[in-house]
């Protein structure tokens, strides 16, 4: 039977392997497109579209981080009002590109008496928290103590 370039076309767009491949397979089981695919199957010769890296270690780690840190809400508060609540994928992303202005803006957060809040979408509160408020507590009395000092 002669093979076509519709069929090596359906086979190679199927399975993603290349004209060659898909020729060779479909050679072997006489252009029968079905046979031929199982047979690439079997050896483990498909390739998942867009190459491996999409079913990388990796990348499969990156997409669980970003899961993770989507369902993890920045929350500023002052007086118990919100006074921001974002994504922490948005602030991180946000804080690596701006770090200067970022760490500045954090410490006038703390400054000027808000509280920083990490908590997750469905309302509960992040462990890290204890630590922030402890930060918070520490870095405000140590200001309160200079600014009382300069006043004298």
């Amino acid at each position: 039977m002669e093979i076509t370039l519709e069929q090596i076309d359906l086979l190679r767009k199927r399975a993603n392997v290349s004209y060659k491949e898909a020729k060779e397979a479909l050679e072997k089981y006489n252009g029968n497109i079905v046979e031929a695919l199982s047979y690439l199957e079997e050896q483990d010769r498909i390739k998942p579209e867009g190459g491996q890296i999409k079913n990388s270690p990796f990348v499969n780690s990156i997409k669980d981080i970003i899961s993770k840190l989507n369902n993890i809400n920045f929350v500023v508060y002052k007086n118990e009002k919100t006074v921001l609540n974002i994504s922490s994928l948005i602030a991180l992303i946000i804080g690596v590109f701006t770090l200067p202005f970022s760490i500045a803006a954090l410490l006038l957060l703390v400054l000027t008496h808000h509280r920083i809040r990490l908590e997750k979408s469905n309302g509960e509160e992040c462990s890290i928290n204890d630590k922030i408020d402890k930060i918070s507590n520490d870095l405000t009395s140590v200001t309160d103590k200079v600014v009382k000092e300069f006043r004298e």
